[in-house]
C-alpha cells in the first residue's frame, strides 16, 4: 500500500553578522577550538547579553524578501535543555512572539534535481512558513569512541531558524526548497548558506497517512543531513523504512532519527520531546523590541525578485529563458551582466560569454564568480574585446586562462604576447583576397553552395596573418566576397 507523504523542514542558517548574537565575540570559521569565548557566550554565571541589532536587521530583511510579517514587538524566551553544547542548559531563542512570520519560499524549476526536473508535479510551487526565529546557535560536538571534544568558538553565534508548513510533498521538492531559500538567503546576503561550514543546516520531518482527510501521521525527524544529497537520500529512504512497517502494522511513533551516510541509512536516537518539554519562559534579561523602525530601515534593501528579474531580462535583452534565470542565479552574475549590458548592443552574446567562457573558466579553475582572483575591470576588459569581436571566445578564453594564473597581469600584454592583436582592415582584407586567388577550386564549391569550405579559407587566412586576428572576422569578411 502507498502512502501520502508530508514534510516539513526546520532550517537553521547562520546570520553572516562579524560578531555573536549577544555578545562582541567574532563569528570567523576555522579558528583554532574555543578561541573565539567570553564569559557571555560560554555562559557564565551573571554574565549578561546585550542584542546584536545587526542580526535582527538581517532577520527581518530575509523575512520581507520571503513575504513575511512581523509583529509589533518581538520577544526573546529561553529554551530549557541539558546538552554539553550548551552550558547555560538553555538556548535563548523566540517562541511566542518571533521576528517573522508566514511568507513563503518559490519552488524554482532550476533547482529541483536535475534528474527530476522533467517531472515537476507542481510547477511554481510556493511553500507557506510558519516563521523565522532568530536564536543563538550551539557549540560544535566532534563525538570519538570514547569521549566527545566540544569547541564553544560557534556557541553564540546569530541563527535564523526558518521553519515551513507541511506543505512539502517530496524530495525532490525538499531539494529545490532547499536550493531555491539558499539562493534567497545569498541574494539577500544575510547568510553565506554553506552546508560543508555548517552554517546551513536542516531538520526534516517527514509523516505518513492513508488519505488527505485523515489526521497527519507520527513526525519523524531526520537530523546529521550535511548535504543536499544526504537531505534527498534520507527523505527516500525514511519512506520506504514508514511504509513498509506501517504495511506490517507497526505504528511510528513521534520520534528524532540520524542520517547513517555511509550506511545509507537512517537509525533512532530518541523519542521526541514537545515544546512543553523544554519549559519555555520569556527571558529576563532581555526587553522585547519594536519592529517597525528596524523594518523601515531595511526595507529599501530587499532585492528585486528572482522571479522578476527573471522576466525583465527576458523582456529587456531578449534572452532566452534558460539564460535568464542562469544569470539571476545569484546577485554577482546578474549584477555583472547588467552593468556591462548597458553599453552592449549585443545582449545576448555577452548573456553566453558570461555563463558559457567566464563561468566555465573559473569553474575549471575551482573558482566563482565570487571568489574569481581577475579584477572586474579586467574582465570587462576582456568583455569588452569579444563584443567587438576583436578577440573569438576561443582567444578570450585563453586570456582568462593566464588572467587566473597570474591575476596581475595586464590584459593587453596578454593580447600582445598571444598576437591576438586585429589587423588592419586593409591588411586583413588583402590577406582574404590572397587566399581566395590562391584557392580557386575551393572558391567555386563556395559560391555552388559547399559554405563547410569558407572554413578552410578562413584556416589559409589565419595562417598567413603575421598576428591572430579573431577567425570570425575573417570568415565574415570571407562570406561577404564570396556570397
Amino acid at each position: 500500500m502507498s502512502y501520502l507523504v508530508t514534510i516539513g523542514l526546520e532550517v537553521h542558517a547562520q546570520v553572516n553578522t562579524d560578531t555573536k548574537m549577544f555578545c562582541a565575540c567574532r563569528t570567523s570559521f576555522g579558528d583554532d577550538p574555543n578561541t573565539n569565548t567570553c564569559p557571555v557566550c560560554l555562559g557564565y554565571p551573571g554574565a549578561l547579553p546585550v542584542l546584536n541589532r545587526r542580526a535582527i536587521e538581517k532577520t527581518l530583511l530575509t523575512g520581507l524578501a520571503l513575504g513575511c510579517g512581523s509583529p509589533e514587538y518581538s520577544r526573546w524566551d529561553r529554551k530549557n535543555y541539558f546538552y554539553p553544547d550548551m552550558p547555560k542548559n538553555y538556548q535563548t531563542t523566540q517562541m511566542d512572539f518571533p521576528l517573522c512570520l508566514g511568507g513563503g519560499v518559490p519552488l524554482f524549476d532550476d533547482c529541483y534535481p536535475t534528474d527530476a526536473r522533467k517531472d515537476i508535479k507542481t510547477p511554481n510551487k510556493v511553500v507557506r512558513l510558519n516563521r523565522i526565529h532568530l536564536e543563538e546557535d550551539v557549540a560544535k560536538s566532534t563525538h570519538l569512541a570514547t569521549t566527545s571534544l566540544i569547541d564553544f568558538n560557534r556557541a553564540g553565534t546569530p541563527l535564523m531558524e526558518i521553519v515551513t508548513e507541511p506543505d512539502i510533498e517530496s524530495a525532490e521538492e525538499a531539494f529545490a526548497y532547499l536550493r531555491s531559500l539558499q539562493m534567497i538567503l545569498h541574494s539577500c546576503n544575510t547568510s553565506d548558506a554553506d552546508l560543508e561550514k555548517g552554517n546551513l543546516r536542516c531538520d526534516v520531518n517527514i509523516s505518513l497517512r492513508k488519505n488527505e482527510s485523515d489526521p497527519l501521521g507520527a513526525k519523524v525527524e531526520l537530523k546529521n543531513l550535511n548535504s543536499f544529497s544526504a537531505i534527498r537520500r534520507s527523505i527516500h529512504y525514511e519512506i520506504e523504512r514508514q511504509t513498509e512497517e506501517l504495511n506490517a502494522g507497526i505504528p511510528q511513533i513521534q520520534s528524532t532519527r540520524r542520517w547513517n551516510d555511509d550506511l545509507g541509512e537512517t537509525q533512532l536516537m530518541r523519542t521526541k520531546e514537545d515544546a512543553h518539554d523544554y519549559r519555555y519562559f520569556p527571558c529576563p534579561d532581555l526587553l522585547p523590541i519594536a519592529t517597525e523602525p528596524l523594518l523601515e530601515k531595511v526595507r529599501p534593501l530587499v532585492p528585486e525578485p528572482r522571479l522578476a528579474r527573471i522576466a525583465r531580462f527576458e523582456a529587456d535583452y531578449k534572452l532566452n529563458k534558460n539564460s535568464a534565470a542562469e544569470l539571476s542565479s545569484s546577485l554577482a552574475t546578474s549584477g555583472l551582466f547588467e552593468e556591462l549590458a548597458a553599453s552592449s548592443p549585443k545582449p545576448q552574446k555577452l548573456a553566453n560569454f558570461i555563463l558559457n567562457t567566464y563561468l566555465g573558466s573559473l569553474n575549471q579553475a575551482g573558482f566563482t564568480i565570487e571568489t574569481s582572483p581577475i579584477s572586474e575591470a579586467k574582465f570587462k576588459q576582456i568583455a569588452q574585446l569579444t563584443s567587438s569581436d576583436t578577440l573569438s571566445t576561443g582567444q578570450a578564453t585563453e586570456v582568462l586562462a593566464e588572467l587566473l594564473e597570474n591575476p596581475d597581469q595586464e590584459v593587453e600584454k596578454i593580447v600582445d604576447q598571444k598576437g591576438f592583436k586585429p589587423a588592419s582592415a586593409g591588411d586583413l582584407e588583402a590577406l582574404v583576397d590572397a587566399a581566395i586567388a590562391e584557392n580557386p577550386a575551393e572558391v567555386e564549391a563556395i559560391k555552388a553552395g559547399n559554405e563547410k569550405l569558407l572554413n578552410f579559407l578562413t584556416g589559409k587566412v589565419m595562417k598567413s596573418a603575421p598576428t591572430k586576428p579573431n577567425p570570425k572576422q575573417v570568415t565574415d569578411l570571407l562570406r561577404a566576397k564570396l556570397l
